[in-house]
């Protein structure tokens, strides 16, 4: 499988007033891979995931998609590679939920172009259980419906890259684990998949490889059950934790 799309991140530093956030991140984020940036609050994770989408500059070192410095792509240019799910979506936006998840298309189409829902938008829509709500208005819909109404976009967006800030916050158990089969299902086509995450059962289930921060640095990277050891949770969560057992294992 091609590694094309992987990120790459070399000597990133991220600071805000002076303020650390980000310190000398080495990590490499393959394509047909799900990937699960884990940690405390305050640990850096959406930090790193916003420079992973070129939406803030580093303080120094840089993120790299293709050879090119994501950083330094236009905003079309990132569009076309790059969907974002954010955690929250603003407020207010006007729109039903089928002419929100059709502004996924906009980078691909004319500058005097209007999207218009097409069959690639209901297959997004169906594919996360809310094509019954296509003509609904986003702020009638629920934070989860919401949510999922977000990763619809980015679906049919159809970008390699898809990068999503806490996805699974607002959805039910059902849906988190169906969403986390999805991302599976992308990373197998080749995709890039990232995304922040609070649930380490969740990551140990489904991610290929957890990427571990504390207070801005890369604690490990690998595999999720030999990453995310009990001695190494507890010194970075302050707390004793352990994943749980495979079901295959506790049977």
């Amino acid at each position: 499988m091609t590694d094309n799309h992987s990120l790459k991140v070399r000597g990133l530093d991220y600071a805000v007033s002076g303020r650390a956030l980000l310190s000398d991140i080495q990590l490499d984020l393959p394509a047909g891979q799900v990937s699960a940036l884990l940690g405390p609050n305050g640990a850096g994770k959406t930090t790193l995931l916003r420079l992973l989408a070129g939406l803030a500059i580093p303080s120094a070192g840089a993120v790299r998609l293709n050879g090119q410095c994501v950083c330094r792509m236009d905003a079309l240019q990132r569009a076309r590679r790059i969907a974002w799910v954010p955690q929250h979506l603003p407020a207010g936006i006007p729109l039903t939920v089928e002419e929100f998840v059709a502004l996924g298309r906009m980078p691909f189409l004319g500058a005097f172009t209007r999207p218009s829902p097409r069959d690639r938008d209901a297959a997004a829509l169906a594919t996360v259980e809310m094509d019954r709500h296509a003509r609904s208005r986003l702020e009638q819909l629920s934070g989860g419906e919401k949510q999922r109404a977000a990763i619809a976009r980015a679906l049919a967006q159809q970008t390699p890259v898809i990068l999503l800030d806490e996805p699974t916050n607002h959805l039910d158990p059902r849906h988190q684990h169906q969403l986390q089969l999805l991302l599976r299902e992308l990373a197998a086509q080749g995709k890039t998949v990232v995304q922040v995450l609070h649930d380490l059962a969740l990551a140990a289930e489904y991610a290929d490889q957890a990427v571990l921060l504390e207070q801005g640095r890369l604690v490990a990277c690998g595999q999720p059950r030999l990453t995310l050891t009990p001695e190494r949770l507890e010194k970075v969560y302050r707390w004793p934790l352990r994943l749980p057992e495979r079901q295959a294992e506790a049977a």
